[in-house]
């Protein structure tokens, strides 16, 4: 059997293969209400036999949106759609996960496909940002409010309450997206985080606000999986590094965190990234050797012996893949097929399998 395909056991469940879907922003919601591209969108992968399909970054707050158009979980009334999805996810054998992010200096941005640039705080779709410091992204980005004890405090229960929300959605697999330079990453990050309080400094301090997060979330996860996305590093001379990412997993490890998933960047926008097939594996390899936590590598892997590749190396534990997946949404099947494993197709699809070869 390829290790692609052999079965990984956690806590509570069994993802059936080590594909997963890994998140992507769709900016087609409004209100942060999902509709039925999210669940198109989302499904195929499941019917494709994606181990398990993680839903794009969806904020706890709607100032948390990186956009005015993408998914929210912040009230109630979202519940209903999410429980659709997830619902579908689950009859096609894979996990329904989703991952809850707050975009902090980075929000209130327009679509990527039509520019991305910011909005200004008193437009139609822009809105006053957050940050630890009160440093743009960008010269021309509004400057955002550095963020006062009592707001960390409130946003630490707006993850705790979107997680409640998550749990009666359906999902069973709840990542903090602590990476690609949004809130918890501007915490971690020396070039971003130049707070004098306890928040910031110190690695112990830029660790602080994740890690209150991670401690809200724990008792509410006890049935599902707790995942962390981090940036390994920022690319970027004094900022966040893969030292300090080794540290932290042993930490989120010993607090309970189940799986760490290694992308990079995002931080600063002087970040110098040699990018490439598996440029970002390295990170994962060393955070997996230095913690033993289950440790999930992303970044240009784009096909199944590329995958198998690295799972037999022991870089990494499970495999999240992005645009490959929007390529080929049965790159999975495709991935069997290279690999030589006879992996069952849904029924309606079983034609195609029997016609269609496919090599790499």
């Amino acid at each position: 059997m390829a290790k692609v395909f052999e079965s990984l056991s956690l806590k509570n469940m069994t993802l059936s293969n080590r594909l997963v879907v890994s998140p992507m922003c769709q900016y087609s919601a409004l209100d942060g209400f999902a509709n039925d591209w999210h669940l198109v969108h989302l499904g195929q992968f499941a019917i494709g036999k994606a181990s398990a399909v993680i839903q794009e970054a969806t904020a706890v707050v709607p100032e948390g949106r990186i956009s005015f158009w993408d998914l929210g979980i912040w009230k109630d009334e979202h519940i209903e759609k999410y429980k659709q999805i997830t619902a579908f996810i689950a009859a096609q054998g894979s996990i329904p996960g989703i991952q809850l992010a707050h975009a902090g200096r980075k929000a209130s941005d327009n679509r990527p496909w039509e520019g991305r640039a910011q909005f200004a705080p008193d437009t139609e779709f822009g809105w006053q940002t957050v940050a630890p410091s009160a440093i743009p992204f960008h010269e021309k980005d509004h400057t955002p409010r550095a963020l006062e004890k009592a707001d960390i405090a409130t946003i630490v229960d707006s993850f705790k309450q979107a997680t409640l929300r998550s749990l009666a959605a359906g999902y069973k697999i709840i990542e903090i997206h602590a990476a690609h330079g949004y809130l918890i990453h501007q915490f971690l990050s020396p070039l971003v985080n130049k707070r004098q309080d306890e928040y910031g400094g110190s690695f112990e301090n830029r660790i602080r606000f994740l890690l209150e997060i991670v401690d809200a979330l724990l008792p509410l996860t006890r049935d599902v999986s707790l995942w962390t996305r981090i940036s390994a590093s920022d690319w970027a001379e004094g900022g966040w590094d893969v030292e300090q990412s080794v540290a932290l997993a042993n930490i989120l490890k010993d607090r309970g965190v189940e799986v760490i998933d290694v992308s990079s960047g995002g931080a600063v926008r002087h970040q110098e990234i040699t990018v490439g097939p598996n440029y970002q594996v390295p990170f994962a390899e060393e955070i997996k050797k230095a913690s033993g936590l289950t440790t999930a590598a992303v970044g240009m892997i784009t096909h199944g012996k590329q995958a198998e590749e690295i799972l037999n190396n022991g870089q990494a534990d499970l495999i999240l893949i992005a645009r490959a997946f929007l390529d080929d949404p049965h790159l999975v099947y495709h991935a069997a097929q290279d690999l030589q494993v006879d992996l069952s197709w849904a029924d309606q699809y079983v034609r195609a399998k029997e016609t269609i070869t496919r090599s790499v």
